[in-house]
């Protein structure tokens, strides 16, 4: 009988409590460990921003092969080549589609991310981006010189900025800076580049 009770005891997979005695010992509130393993799933819900399609004008062409697309408009060129975790699907109707390639965390994760990267391109090729940036300080202002913008912030000396390929920077009343351009990313990082040299005051906002 002892024996028959043991088996039970070593056997069970759930949390169970045996009062009694066995072989002569008495035994209270024994916790039984779970035998075998618990299987987390993890729930892959359809980004709301990637499962939109992107039109493409008829002033952009799109070459696709395989993880590369190219994306080619009247203001430039820009290529891209996307992770195993998506793929890039073109539509008979001529519109581009970002999907996962697979269901996973990351690819959930990527899925969004790379349908507004791609849209970026569309767009930067037939429209373009632009961002605006203010010079706000007593004698702070900024000119162009060739490829180079050339700003005074009140050093000793003004600094010099290289204007890379594919950027175009106009200076108006000397304080107003406009960076345009096809690449989006590469607007961002070149007006970033501007406005650490003098980054705004947090408490007066200038």
């Amino acid at each position: 009988m002892a024996s028959s009770t043991t088996s039970s005891f070593q056997s069970s997979n759930l949390w169970s409590v045996f009062l009694g005695k066995i072989n002569g010992f008495s035994v209270s509130s024994v916790p039984v460990t779970r035998i075998g393993f618990l299987k987390k799933t993890i729930e892959c819900k359809e980004s709301r921003i990637g499962k939109q399609p992107i039109p493409v004008p008829a002033n952009v062409t799109i070459a696709l092969e395989g993880q590369d697309l190219k994306v080619k408009g009247p203001l430039g060129e820009l290529s891209r080549t996307y992770p195993r975790e998506v793929k890039v699907e073109r539509e008979e109707s001529g519109i581009l589609t970002v999907k996962k390639a697979m269901e996973t965390r990351r690819a959930n994760q990527m899925h969004g991310l790379f349908r507004t990267l791609t849209d970026n391109m569309v767009v930067g090729v037939s429209r373009g981006f632009e961002k605006k940036l203010l010079l706000v300080g007593v004698g702070y202002r900024a000119a162009i010189e060739g490829k180079v913008l050339v700003l005074s912030l009140g050093f000793s000396h003004p600094v010099r900025m290289e204007i890379p390929d594919g950027i175009q920077v106009k200076v108006e009343e000397n304080t107003r800076i406009t960076v345009s351009g096809y690449d989006k990313c590469a607007i961002g990082q070149f007006a970033a580049s501007v406005r650490k040299w003098r980054p705004p005051e947090p408490y007066k906002g200038q």
